[in-house]
């Protein structure tokens, strides 16, 4: 059963109905194709990605495409936003002369991450494209190679090797532990945590958010009337909550992205 499949029994489900509640689980992520272009279908989520890149660079080139020194008020949005990215993420781990040429690279890390988060309290959208684990995984891919391919350009093959796997003379026999442990963590491990840590999260979230929205609307009947305000003050709570949650998971995103980029520059593991 499909998540818009679910939604339509979820509409016409009441606690004294005679139907069991209709807990949300992983049928709430799958949707069915909204359009097919030949054999590619699109689905509710990625349609959202493309929404979220339409929105990012439309508002990005209305706010800077003709900046003023005086700065109106969407200018004033646009240069808040992408200075604290610049002096509060690349500044603080790279330095203001390495990271300046990964500013831009990172503001639209930033964004993209929070508004595909967002999508999950907006009104008819209501789903975090980041719930799909295909898209943090996408993202974590482009942070990934960007590593791989600043480490070996920077230290070249042995060195960039070295620099991976924390290679140290002087380290004397832990290198045959220390080694192994660094190259399993960083080429294997750091894409896959970087994903799952944003999947995860905003999984969780809009499954908690499903849960006390569902069950709102589940209990809205007879003496359930009662339970179900408690279950939709939980909701309000819920959503304020993922409201911080989203904007934290952006920040940490782009704060380990920065963090790779450091280590990849740098001139000791």
């Amino acid at each position: 059963m499909s998540a818009d499949q679910v939604l339509a029994f979820e509409t016409n489900c009441h606690i004294f109905d005679g139907c069991g509640f209709p807990a949300p689980g992983l049928h709430s992520f799958v949707f069915d194709p909204i359009f097919s272009i030949g054999s590619f279908d699109f689905t509710k989520p990625m349609l959202l990605a493309l929404l979220s890149t339409v929105v990012i660079v439309g508002f990005f080139w209305a706010a800077f495409n003709k900046a003023k020194v005086v700065p109106g008020k969407l200018q004033m949005v646009g240069e808040a936003g992408y200075d604290f990215v610049r002096r509060g993420i690349v500044y603080e781990t790279l330095g203001k002369k390495v990271g300046e040429k990964y500013v831009p690279l990172m503001v639209s890390l930033f964004f993209m991450v929070w508004l595909l988060n967002l999508w999950s309290i907006i009104p008819v959208a209501q789903f975090p494209v980041t719930a799909i684990i295909s898209f943090p995984a996408a993202l974590a891919g482009i942070v990934y190679i960007t590593w791989m391919y600043l480490t070996f350009k920077k230290h070249g093959f042995v060195g960039g090797w070295k620099n991976i796997t924390g290679y140290d003379k002087s380290l004397g026999w832990v290198l045959f532990l220390s080694v192994p442990i660094e190259f399993f963590s960083n080429v294997l491990v750091r894409p896959f945590t970087h994903a799952v840590r944003l999947f995860a999260n905003m999984f969780a979230g809009h499954t908690l958010l499903l849960l006390f929205t569902i069950a709102s609307w589940y209990l809205l009947n007879g003496i359930g009337i009662a339970y179900a305000g408690v279950s939709f003050i939980m909701t309000i709570v819920m959503t304020a909550f993922e409201l911080f949650i989203q904007a934290v998971q952006a920040y940490v995103f782009v704060l380990l992205a920065s963090s790779y980029i450091q280590g990849a520059l740098a001139e000791n593991h």
